[in-house]
């Protein structure tokens, strides 16, 4: 009987093991990632994809707040040299990425190594400056894309018709 009974329950775990992944998308926590070469520096992107649903989310940010881009598990960067954030080394490895919209219309990018949750400005490592623009199509699903241009990288998050875009470059 306690064999029947741990074979069971072993199948019912396995079970639920296979099926995580579907409840996950099903709730819109589909993760998407980008990746560059900038410079000698491999670097990569990870990020949740909530779906607009007829709502303009960026623009119900209120002034001064931190949005840690994405949904469910933080917005991470991950790259194997230090990198320059406007001036300031960021280490390699694993940080955390967030936005500020410091005034209306006037977006920064943070790195930082906590505070996907609720920002920790303690924990701020760099913040620079984002360019805002207005598209002309519409992103239901936030995407952020990762580029190599003329030496940068250059950060491009895209939902609805913003484009918030950020550069950084490997550190000297």
């Amino acid at each position: 009987m306690k064999k029947l009974n741990f074979v069971l329950v072993s199948l019912v775990f396995v079970a639920m093991l296979g099926l995580a992944p579907f409840a996950t998308l099903a709730h819109g926590q589909e993760r998407g990632t980008a990746k560059a070469t900038i410079g000698s520096a491999s670097v990569s992107l990870d990020y949740g994809q909530p779906s607009l649903k007829g709502r303009d989310m960026l623009k119900q940010m209120p002034v001064g707040g931190v949005w840690r881009i994405g949904s469910g598990d933080p917005t991470t960067i991950t790259s194997d040299a230090d990198l320059d954030f406007g001036g300031t080394r960021v280490p390699k490895g694993k940080h955390i990425l967030l936005t500020r919209l410091a005034e209306p219309g006037k977006w920064s990018l943070v790195v930082s190594s906590k505070g996907a949750f609720q920002y920790e400005p303690s924990a701020r490592i760099a913040e620079v400056p984002m360019e805002l623009q207005e598209a002309k199509d519409s992103v239901e699903t936030l995407t952020v894309n990762l580029t190599s241009k003329g030496g940068k990288g250059v950060i491009e998050i895209a939902w609805g018709t913003s484009r918030l875009t950020a550069s950084f470059s490997v550190a000297k």
